[in-house]
């Protein structure tokens, strides 16, 4: 694989990938033990598609998705190409855009969109034909009592899906923008792989 400046991937974009695998740990682990009904579980994954791009974007939510899958959380494991959506769509919409400003107001909400749908399409197929909509996450309690109502078992799984999702996309694009201005010219010149 290799990025645009050196033709290279170089010793910070692995460090940031790295880093990025561990936000996204303690951020699912935060929302697990509290029972949110947000995940906080791709904030590294946004930051990675931010700052080097779609492909790059994909990797954190894919390896911390094993490893969560392999020790504590066996429900990250099914959910990690949604993840990887999740950085894909914010490598396509938010590259090389927040690097030097924050995404204020409306354009939060708006890239949230984005960057929800695609990976809420697929999170809710995947709870509803693997699990019923019953997994680890707080808003499982959500799914469930709206199961009850005319919306019915997979209605509700979709309602609370994109809601849940679009709450924790823009909760992330909102950590990520103010982050990045915070990050000095030089590192974040040598992040995207420039000289």
């Amino acid at each position: 694989m290799k990025t645009k400046g050196s033709g290279r991937i170089n010793t910070y974009q692995i460090c940031l990938v790295a880093m990025a695998v561990v936000i996204n740990i303690v951020g699912g682990q935060i929302a697990l033990m509290l029972r949110l009904p947000v995940y906080l579980d791709s904030i590294g994954t946004i930051l990675t598609g931010a700052v080097l791009g779609p492909w790059f974007g994909m990797l954190p939510n894919l390896l911390s998705g094993i490893f969560m899958g392999m020790t504590v959380d066996i429900y990250s494991l099914y959910f990690a190409p949604v993840g990887m959506i999740t950085g894909i769509m914010s490598g396509i919409l938010l590259h090389g855009e927040t690097a030097g400003k924050s995404v204020k107001g409306r354009w939060i909400f708006l890239k949230g969109l984005g960057v929800s749908v695609p990976g809420t399409i697929m999170s809710a197929v995947i709870n509803a034909a693997l699990f019923g909509g019953v997994t680890s996450s707080g808003s499982t309690v959500i799914v469930q009592l709206l199961a009850r109502t005319p919306l019915g078992l997979t209605g509700s799984i979709f309602a609370v899906q994109f809601l849940t999702d679009y709450i924790d996309r823009c909760v992330s694009i909102f950590a990520v923008s103010v982050i990045l201005p915070l990050v000095s010219g030089e590192l974040r010149r040598r992040i995207s792989g420039g000289r």
